[in-house]
């Protein structure tokens, strides 16, 4: 099955700065090249900004949003994945064909090959379309890749669909932690002040960074999905400052049975690095339990209970 080595970034990106954030993700693909990455994972809208976008009318959304794969930004990524030979994933605005607007995804390859996934939880904007496929499709070398983006990853049958249309690789592109979700007991809001002092005291936004805020939570649920589903996980997240909420990174990769191999909490943009052996999806917990599925009992899943609500209310509404 051979060894693949990825990494995942952490980066505070520019709200609206799509040059500054290309340059951000430039600098981070040429050091990847030269530690040998084949695979690089960049956060949920990286290219735009993210928490912004929600204070956004139609026309400043059109303004940052472009075609895939012909816009400005997808060619340049096109130009970056040939030149260091690499798969990269980056996110952004996508406009689409009938000119509906989508938090998107898109994974371009050296050979010219690309996957975009539109984010099927949306909530960011009532102007962004929630996308209604998943995204699953083979790198140049055999390796099956799937993208969820953020809230997408939260809901666990979209994983389990994912590993079942084959999956190897789960890219999850995400800007949380430190998020006002409205719960005790989910993250929380850190305090702006920590960050602004970081290169001062370090440990002081560091330990929010591990704490309940950031690792804390992501730890009650992350390692499941790709434990459960017998996948290697690669969580790439914004850091710092994402208008009024501050991200906590947490840049990681967990293996098929749910072990982080590599993982940050520095409160700065970081990369980490790790080499995947695939042969242990062959043994490991999640992918026997795939097989000892029952369908047959499971029919129900796919029946509404007239509790489902949109998750922008879910996301907004009920926190208050």
């Amino acid at each position: 099955m051979g060894i693949l080595r990825a990494a995942t970034v952490q980066f505070q990106h520019v709200p609206g700065g799509i040059d500054e954030n290309l340059g951000t993700v430039s600098s981070f693909v040429a050091l990847a090249a030269d530690e040998g990455v084949q695979l690089i994972v960049f956060p949920e809208c990286c290219v735009t900004g993210y928490w912004h976008l929600r204070k956004l009318d139609r026309d400043a959304l059109e303004d940052l949003a472009e075609d895939i794969p012909d816009g400005a930004v997808t060619r340049q990524i096109f130009e970056m994945a040939a030149r260091y030979r690499m798969t990269i994933g980056v996110g952004l605005v996508e406009r689409a064909e009938d000119g509906q607007l989508y938090n998107s995804y898109v994974v371009v390859q050296p050979d010219g090959r690309y996957a975009c996934h539109r984010k099927i939880h949306c909530f960011i904007s009532e102007h962004l379309a929630s996308g209604n496929e998943f995204t699953v499709f083979d790198m140049v070398e055999g390796h099956r890749l799937g993208v969820l983006i953020c809230y997408d990853n939260n809901i666990g049958e979209n994983v389990r669909l994912t590993a079942l249309a084959g999956a190897e690789i789960l890219l999850a592109p995400h800007q949380t932690g430190g998020c006002d979700s409205g719960s005790p007991f989910a993250m929380g809001v850190v305090d702006r002040a920590l960050w602004d002092n970081r290169l001062d005291d370090p440990e002081s936004i560091e330990t929010e960074f591990r704490g309940d805020k950031g690792r804390g939570w992501l730890m009650r649920w992350l390692p499941a999905r790709a434990h459960d589903n017998g996948i290697f996980l690669l969580f790439s997240n914004g850091v710092g400052v994402d208008d009024d909420e501050v991200r906590t990174g947490n840049a990681m990769i967990l293996d098929p049975y749910g072990r982080i191999v590599a993982e940050t909490w520095r409160a700065e943009d970081a990369m980490v690095v790790a080499d995947l052996d695939l042969s242990l999806r062959t043994r490991a917990t999640g992918t026997r339990w795939i097989r000892a599925r029952r369908p047959d009992l499971y029919g129900p899943l796919a029946d509404p209970t007239g509790e489902e609500e949109a998750t922008r209310r879910i996301r907004f509404e009920h926190k208050q």
